[in-house]
């Protein structure tokens, strides 16, 4: 299988190493990236091909497209993939904005391609057990839910402009994990967030640190939670509290938390560092998944309504957080009905 991936960053250098060992794709991976030198330096290394541009991925003759490239850059390239007939696997969100996203997704629904969003920790082996525990019924009814993301470090300051802030761009995947772990949809969210943290938050008109209240349409109250100053290390975790049971995800002794109960557990020795290193299994398992889904073998894991009603969420709550009230996502345009 002929596959060109688009953009040679970090994720796209994860993503483009898992492929080159896929053994359905191996040797024929394609690569291209804005900075042609940075393609080559990649294809070398894994003895893929690198392409002078992202035209030629679309002339030469491939079998799908994994969009690695710029966030801003996203959906123009779903566009074409998918005018091109060309099942294609994007790394979220689709688009800076919500009109961005819906027209990418009418270009996909138009055309009738596949698009398989990259939400990885639908691949994670303890999201993954938190949903059958959820769905089979073991916890009984649930009555609240905890997620928490926290960074250990932030990013750049020149990314902060171009992520779409806090919300958008790093509690949406809490927001995919709670939809699709309980198979209930939020009704209302209130939203807050801070920026007392340093001043390139501030000056990107982004927060810190956010928190957000999830109501559901079965009742059940979620907290939503995200910093990007975390020092003691990359922290992804989830509770699930039922009537019969309670269970937690990311709990391990890697775990960036220490106890102040003299029989708790110890501190870490090494606490995770980054999503790179926290998730990579994950990010292996969606892209082999997307091989499958080009095969004809399974159906679409993630595709783009449900990246759409994640970040349908993420825009209630920065419209919550900027006018401090609660706000339904019925609010928001685009829904399912």
């Amino acid at each position: 299988m002929r596959i060109g991936l688009i953009g040679a960053g970090r994720i796209g250098t994860f993503h483009a190493a898992t492929l080159s060992r896929h053994r359905e794709v191996g040797g024929s991976l394609i690569v291209t990236d804005a900075d042609p030198a940075r393609a080559q330096r990649l294809a070398d290394r894994l003895g893929a091909t690198a392409a002078p541009s992202v035209d030629e991925i679309f002339t030469w003759g491939v079998d799908a497209v994994v969009i690695t490239a710029a966030t801003a850059a996203h959906a123009e390239l779903i566009g074409r993939a998918a005018r091109s007939g060309l099942p294609v696997f994007c790394e979220k969100p689709i688009a800076l904005d919500l009109a961005g996203t819906l027209n990418a997704l009418a270009e996909v629904d138009a055309a009738g391609t596949v698009l398989q969003m990259g939400f990885q920790r639908r691949f994670d082996v303890g999201y993954t057990a938190a949903r059958e525990a959820v769905r089979s019924g073991r916890l009984g009814r649930l009555h609240t839910a905890r997620a928490i993301t926290s960074d250990q470090s932030p990013p750049p300051a020149g990314y902060l402009p171009l992520s779409g802030g806090l919300y958008r761009d790093c509690l949406i995947h809490d927001f995919d994990m709670l939809r699709w772990v309980t198979g209930r949809e939020v009704v209302q969210v209130y939203a807050v967030g801070s920026d007392a943290g340093p001043a390139m938050f501030r000056e990107a008109g982004d927060v810190d640190t956010a928190a957000a209240v999830l109501t559901f349409d079965d009742g059940l109250l979620a907290t939503a939670t995200a910093t990007r100053l975390n020092g003691a290390g990359y922290d992804v975790r989830m509770e699930l509290a039922g009537e019969r049971d309670q269970i937690g995800v990311g709990l391990d002794d890697r775990t960036p938390i220490a106890s102040t109960e003299p029989a708790g557990p110890p501190a870490a020795d090494k606490p995770w560092t980054g999503f790179l290193e926290r998730f990579g299994p994950a990010y292996q398992m969606e892209l082999a998944a997307f091989v499958e889904v080009v095969r004809g073998e399974r159906a679409n894991p993630c595709d783009g309504r449900e990246a759409l009603e994640a970040l349908r969420i993420a825009e209630a709550c920065e419209l919550s957080r900027r006018e401090r009230r609660p706000v339904s996502p019925a609010e928001i345009p685009g829904g399912r009905n």
